[in-house]
């Protein structure tokens, strides 16, 4: 049997005005269907134990919560060794509904950049008003950092969580180092 590796085996590098870490496996589930629904509300927050997100806002405890994607999609957060069970809970629980729930988990990988200044690396590579008062805590953005496709939001007040494809990892966490840099303060949001 094979060891399981996240994207980055956990990689992180302190040495800037932030911190920059690959998360490790994280189970994620796309889920598309009608999110107004009720199976579809029934099967997501049952599995991860939080409530459904308003749109463009993330809920989540711990390794498990729900991440609103679009208007007809959400991304599911399970620990990465319970997938298997809470898709099959989940395609019980949706029954009949027209839905879709597929197991993403290995084709993504999770980011975290972290520090006083968090908000601040993110803002130089996303196109994405990160002022306080415009991007706070629960808020989720699916957007672009610096060139790839990611999708990322607010934990707290210097903490941001990402998601992109797996193949796409190395190259976001050297870009978030690269805006993390000693010495590169902009100092736009003290």
């Amino acid at each position: 049997m094979s060891n399981l590796v996240s994207a980055l085996d956990k990689a992180t590098d302190s040495s800037g005005i932030a911190v920059i870490e690959e998360m490790g496996l994280q189970g994620m589930i796309t889920l598309r269907g009608d999110l107004s629904a009720e199976s579809v509300k029934i099967a997501s927050t049952s599995v991860t134990g939080v409530e459904m997100p308003a749109q463009n806002m993330a809920n989540h405890a711990g390794a498990s919560g729900i991440c609103w994607m679009s208007t007809d999609e959400l991304l599911i957060l399970c620990p990465y060794d319970g997938v298997a069970d809470t898709l099959a809970k989940m395609h019980k629980l949706l029954g009949d509904t027209h839905s879709l729930a597929v197991d993403v988990s290995d084709a993504r990988a999770c980011l975290r950049v972290s520090g006083p200044n968090a908000r601040e690396v993110m803002a130089k590579l996303a196109p994405v008003d990160l002022a306080p008062e415009g991007f706070s805590v629960g808020m989720f953005r699916r957007t672009r950092l610096a060139q790839v496709a990611a999708a990322f939001w607010i934990v707290d007040a210097q903490t941001f969580q990402i998601v992109c494809f797996r193949s796409n990892a190395q190259y976001v966490f050297d870009v978030l180092n690269v805006a993390a840099q000693s010495g590169s303060e902009v100092g736009f949001f003290k």
